[in-house]
């Protein structure tokens, strides 16, 4: 865990010493990167959500049945 922070520290010195239009540019990518990561999480659980309603392990119902399910599971 420690060699993850020491690259991690090397990672944002170099980008501290890049030019602020490159910084920019950088921010950019990772935001764009993490939106993809995000959007294909969310697809992945839509489908796996998908498949457990199919195979009727899910059921419906309101926030209010929702939380009377909750109460009697504790």
């Amino acid at each position: 865990m420690e060699s993850h922070k020491s690259v991690l520290n090397e990672v944002l010195q170099v980008i501290d010493n890049m030019p602020l239009q490159q910084q920019s540019l950088i921010i950019k990518i990772l935001e764009n990167r993490y939106r993809e990561k995000r959007r294909d999480e969310i697809l992945k659980n839509y489908k796996q959500t998908l498949q457990e309603y199919k195979r009727g392990l899910t059921k419906r119902g309101s926030v209010a049945d929702l939380i009377k399910d909750s109460e009697e599971v504790y």
